[in-house]
């Protein structure tokens, strides 16, 4: 618009009764949005901008499309800009994100995102798992002192999926055998008393051995203590590494060993993990990393703002913590 047609369309604003002018607010909160959101994506790629093809850190300016600036790599000459080798790429209505992100640190269902941001409910879905898609690796490198572990299970489920790999049943539903079985997911929990948590999908069936070294050997501080209960897949584990164990035999009544050993805070997560999912009336398997990532950056308010948690879900593919 030019400079007259704007000066006089701003001389009738005092005009506008309150319906008319929430109605010019809503019209110009996406743009609004949109100025934002490509601020705070410059700022927080400044520091680390590379070529998403040679990963060289020499760049120049080349031109803006789509509202966001572009680069040329001095070394291999791809132009790319600050989202390029992420899994926000070509994702649109930018000027949209920071509120769902706001939808996302409520946890609010899909539904309830879609009408509040005026979306369809598959956009939603989708960006969801694009948002947590660098989020669910955001791990602690290391647990130190006291560490608790602890699985936790899972019924199976193929939702969404076009083709069951078994029979069909009703939502919910229960496992056709007792106990633990090969149709629930084992989820491995290990959190020390400073609050770091980690979390894996070990796979169907009873914690092994060799999943408890596979998850729990790269994090674990050589000078930790592994407080677990007495599942033999962990004696097996600590034994082969020597690793400082303690066991609580939960089965016979015995939770707290002489004060300090316990897996309570591992379980007290367990519960919020628990009461916190159930508000999405179930998952499917495929897609349990990604929430475990969102439940964890949510935990103890390490996550509390929607710059934080776009500056997680813009990392690289590929890139290492």
């Amino acid at each position: 618009m030019k400079a007259p047609g704007f000066t006089e369309w701003l001389a009738h604003l005092p005009a506008l009764n309150q319906a008319q002018r929430l109605q010019v607010l809503r019209a110009l909160q996406p743009a609004a949005g949109l100025e934002q959101v490509v601020a705070l994506i410059v700022r927080l790629r400044a520091g680390n901008r590379r070529c998403p093809r040679c990963k060289g850190p020499r760049w120049h300016r080349h031109g803006c499309a789509n509202d966001l600036p572009r680069y040329r790599c001095r070394d291999c000459g791809r132009t790319y800009n600050d989202l390029s080798g992420t899994a926000l790429a070509r994702l649109r209505l930018r000027g949209k994100w920071l509120t769902y992100l706001d939808t996302m640190l409520a946890s609010r269902p899909v539904r309830g995102a879609a009408d509040e941001l005026g979306v369809h409910r598959n956009t939603a879905f989708r960006w969801r798992h694009r948002f947590l898609h660098k989020v669910k690796d955001d791990k602690p490198r290391q647990l130190r002192g006291i560490v608790e572990a602890d699985e936790l299970f899972m019924l199976e489920s193929q939702k969404g999926s076009r083709r069951l790999a078994r029979p069909a049943r009703k939502r919910g539903g229960r496992a056709s055998r007792r106990g633990i079985s090969r149709e629930l997911d084992c989820i491995l929990v290990a959190r020390d008393r400073s609050g770091q948590t980690t979390d894996a999908v070990t796979g169907r069936g009873p914690l092994t051995a060799e999943q408890a070294e596979r998850h729990l050997l790269p994090v674990l501080d050589p000078q930790a203590l592994l407080v677990t209960d007495s599942h033999a897949a962990y004696r097996a584990f600590a034994r082969k590494h020597r690793i400082a164990h303690q066991t609580v035999n939960l089965r016979r009544g015995v939770r707290v060993r002489a004060g300090a050993i316990h897996v309570q805070n591992v379980n007290a997560y367990h519960r919020r993990w628990r009461e916190w999912l159930a508000r999405f009336h179930g998952v499917a398997s495929r897609y349990l990393p990604n929430y475990l990532g969102w439940r964890r950056a949510l935990d103890g308010g390490r996550i509390t703002s929607s710059d934080q948690l776009l500056g997680l879900a813009i990392k690289p593919i590929h890139s290492q913590r």
